[in-house]
């Protein structure tokens, strides 16, 4: 079975087809000109800006012209993660895609079912000429994953709708009416180097197969960070075994928890065999103390094929351990307005050495439901990285969006849900950074909802989708577009 033989079939074909179009953040030029030609091949008005957002339109279907327009929103790009061990180009393959038993899934990348399920429900609206509808604007925006740069460059009259669902949530039966405002802080330090000690044996640590997962989202349910562990075993093994330092690497994206990292250290040659067991028991430890949430922790260490010439001077390594070691990471409040909220949260996401200019840079996101919270997190990193001599930058961050209770959409879609299910949807706010409260800076007068098929393991190759609640999904969404007046 494939993912174009299940229901509702319209939603999973339109799925199907846009796993098949590569679309990484910030390179989303063949994602664009594919959502032109689908809107040229069905007839479809469509306009474009600047940014690269698209927006196609339908009118509304007959007695319902006098209703408002309903912006149905998603975004095009999609987080481009795989396992080490797997062969991929996310600028030229197709996903993967593979039905296992109640999930769709990829082979070792990400899914890409965030946004692209939340694209193929707006697609399959466009198409379905059965649907009961207002005038629909559906809005692909791009970018973002890794800066909101679509939402940021929204091009004048590119929306008229009063009414807008973002089809960008992964919980089913949970329907979103505010979310985090986020920041990035990002460090570097010009390192001096010193030549390899005479004496000295190098080998790679490796920690892998951590869940990681949506650093919004996921922030809050205990996963382990990579490149905290690998720097918490290196600021205790520094003075024991006089070691040095060639190498890091760990993680990737902005918004998502680092699930691998590795090293490339040197220690004395007599102690290595000694070093090696000091690792592998610092394992064994971590997989105790994550045991609960880690499942395939996995530490790893072997000899390197071709020694280093340089090292990162003695100074500079105690400066960037100790950094990597204070650094706040995870949940850094939670919420009273709203319990069972992450408030503020931080994301050592990723440690990169740029050896050839001798460089390392460190990024880190933070979030919050409260700005001032959110400028005060940035500054509590920023602290750290300062003290220890690094230049550091803040991107421009994006609002949060506050909740409104009293939405008249809001009570249209919790109706819908009772009416449809049977049963109460929770109402909630979600820690992770959506587009909407950049819409709202544009557009106030809009109102919002989010809401959306269940995905888990997201912004991670454990990324999947739960076939029975794409279903539901679309009920949802067909029954609201039906009822808003």
């Amino acid at each position: 079975m494939t993912i174009r033989d299940l229901e509702p079939k319209l939603i999973w074909e339109q799925f199907d087809d846009i796993t098949r179009v590569p679309r990484p953040s910030k390179k989303e030029e063949k994602i664009i000109a594919w959502l032109v030609e689908f809107a040229k091949k069905h007839n479809i008005e469509y306009q474009t800006d600047q940014t690269g957002n698209v927006v196609m339109r339908k009118a509304a279907t007959k007695g319902y012209e006098n209703r408002p327009a309903v912006i149905l929103q998603s975004h095009m790009d999609m987080v481009c993660e795989k396992n080490s061990n797997v062969e991929f180009d996310f600028d030229n393959d197709p996903i993967k895609t593979k039905v296992d038993g109640e999930w769709v899934r990829a082979e070792g990348t990400t899914l890409g079912a965030d946004c692209g399920i939340g694209m193929a429900a707006a697609l399959a609206v466009l198409l379905d000429e059965s649907l009961e509808h207002p005038a629909i604007e559906a809005l692909f925006t791009v970018d973002e994953e890794t800066g909101l740069t679509g939402a940021f460059g929204l091009g004048e009259g590119m929306l008229t709708g009063k009414y807008l669902v973002n089809l960008d949530s992964e919980d089913e039966g949970e329907i979103f009416i505010g979310c985090a405002g986020g920041i990035d802080t990002v460090a570097t330090l010009d390192y001096e180097t010193e030549a390899v000690p005479e004496g000295y044996a190098f080998v790679r640590l490796e920690i892998g197969d951590l869940l990681g997962g949506h650093s919004g989202d996921d922030i809050d349910k205990g996963r382990a960070n990579s490149n905290k562990l690998m720097a918490r075993f290196l600021y205790n093994a520094i003075d024991k075994f006089q070691l040095v330092l060639a190498e890091m690497d760990g993680g990737n994206l902005r918004n998502a928890i680092p699930r691998e990292a590795f090293v490339i250290v040197g220690v004395p040659a007599a102690e290595k065999e000694d070093f090696e067991e000091r690792y592998l028991e610092f394992g064994q430890m971590m997989m105790e103390e994550f045991k609960h949430t880690e499942p395939r922790m996995r530490f790893a260490v072997e000899d390197v094929d071709k020694q280093p010439t340089k090292v990162m001077s003695n100074d500079d390594l105690c400066y960037l351990l100790l950094t990597l070691v204070g650094l706040p990471n995870g949940v850094l409040g939670m919420s009273f307005a709203m319990p069972g909220l992450v408030e503020t949260s931080s994301n050592l996401a990723s440690v990169k050495f740029d050896t050839e200019n001798d460089e390392v840079k460190v990024t880190t996101s933070q979030r919050s439901s409260v700005e001032s919270a959110k400028l005060y997190a940035s500054q509590t990193i920023e602290s750290v990285f300062f003290l220890s001599g690094f230049d550091v930058e803040h991107s421009d961050g994006y609002p949060g969006w506050a909740p409104n209770p009293e939405s008249k959409l809001l009570t249209e879609t919790v109706q819908a849900y009772r009416d449809l299910f049977a049963t109460e949807p929770k109402v909630r706010a979600i820690h992770a950074g959506l587009e909407c409260g950049l819409f709202l800076e544009k557009y106030p007068h809009l109102e919002m909802v989010s809401f959306g098929p269940t995905l888990r393991g997201v912004h991670s190759p454990d990324e999947r989708l739960e076939i029975a609640t794409v279903d539901k999904f679309w009920k949802l969404l067909v029954e609201l577009l039906k009822r808003i007046d």
